[in-house]
């Protein structure tokens, strides 16, 4: 297996990319392809076993939209690698969605944020809930919002975490515990 490519590395050719250089696109595929199929692969561990969804596809989908939207915005490896992780879960949410529309299941479920974070494969309807509660707390607090996307879908370290975020570690330790009491009482008051 090849090496892991430094920060710097994925930060120069992100900076290429900004600037327009044509090659920079397929070098930074290359050097990332690894870690983004890692970090969908982490994803699809949360997902239910039967997901029509595999890691391959969710990379492949994710960097598409990241292309679309955001090519322009990447400051470093960790900002890249966040952005990558908000798009990995919004596309599963979407197909969450789309699973729950067509099924039409009746009445809420309860969710108990720390059984959903600790199980391999919440069922949709869960990550629905979950989704709704987390668009709840982008609208109060949208730097905790990002950060529960960072480290719990992203996979994010509190270190890279905070410097996508341009705060503290301890700030970033203090925000992740607020966020989860806030999301679990959200959570608590949704419930049936």
């Amino acid at each position: 297996m090849a090496p892991s490519p430094s920060p710097g590395e994925i930060t120069s050719l992100l900076a290429a990319l900004k600037r327009g250089d044509p090659g920079a696109e397929s070098n930074l595929v290359a050097l990332v392809y690894d870690d983004l199929h890692a970090l969908a692969q982490r994803f699809m561990r949360h997902e239910r076993p039967d997901h029509t969804l595999q890691p391959t596809a969710l990379v492949h989908e994710a960097y598409l939209r990241l292309l679309q939207k955001h090519a322009a915005d990447w400051q470093s490896r960790a900002h890249f690698f966040a952005a990558a992780s908000i798009a990995m879960r919004r596309i599963l949410v979407d197909h969450a969605r789309q699973r729950a529309a067509a099924k039409r299941p009746g009445g809420r479920q309860k969710v108990e944020l720390n059984d959903f974070m600790a199980t391999a494969n919440p069922r949709f309807d869960q990550l629905l809930v979950l989704d709704e509660a987390l668009t709840r707390l982008a609208e109060w607090d949208g730097r905790k919002a990002r950060l529960v996307e960072m480290l719990y879908f992203g996979g994010l370290t509190e270190e890279e975490a905070a410097s996508v975020l341009g705060v503290s570690v301890r700030t970033v330790k203090r925000d992740w515990k607020a966020a989860r009491a806030w999301l679990q009482a959200q959570l608590d008051e949704n419930s049936p």
